[in-house]
């Protein structure tokens, strides 16, 4: 089904158009942009990257650091500042792993858990927003493929 409005990209062709309204990547940044502004809006006291940090240890459970940083896409320094800033916050603590002393875990305190668990209707709010100028069917897509290229 297509949508009114909707044209072909002449960039992607092969012609040697180059028209940046029409580069995945510029598009990208705009919708990004559309949604941290949204995001902003509904979960004003935590950021994107904090609230995923969250998310994931309230769905997983106990992680270490490293693994935290994968399940979220978050490179080694980004997760630890992310993870200090939490701490700070007395939303994460650490604890040594009961598989490796040496490794620790980060793990959700007491309310870091309330914080996250509050969140979790804003969370899907928000992106019900994000995905609001689409038709059901094209938000599936989106996500669909948005999860094939990434």
């Amino acid at each position: 089904m297509q949508r009114t409005g909707w044209k072909r990209a002449k960039s992607l062709s092969d012609d040697g158009t180059y028209i940046l309204d029409e580069q995945v990547g510029y598009l990208l940044r705009k919708a990004n942009q559309r949604h941290l502004g949204i995001f902003a809006s509904g979960i004003a006291h935590l950021t994107p990257t904090q609230f995923a940090a969250l998310a994931k240890l309230n769905q997983m459970g106990a992680l270490s650091q490293n693994e935290l940083g994968r399940q979220t896409a978050m490179d080694g320094a980004t997760i630890k500042g992310v993870i200090d800033r939490l701490r700070d916050r007395d939303l994460v603590r650490s604890k040594a792993d009961p598989n490796d002393r040496r490794r620790m875990l980060i793990e959700l305190s007491e309310e870091g858990s309330a914080v996250v668990t509050d969140c979790l209707d804003a969370a899907r709010r928000i992106t019900r927003q994000t995905l609001a100028p689409l038709a059901p069917a094209e938000r599936e897509r989106l996500v669909e493929l948005l999860q094939k290229i990434t």
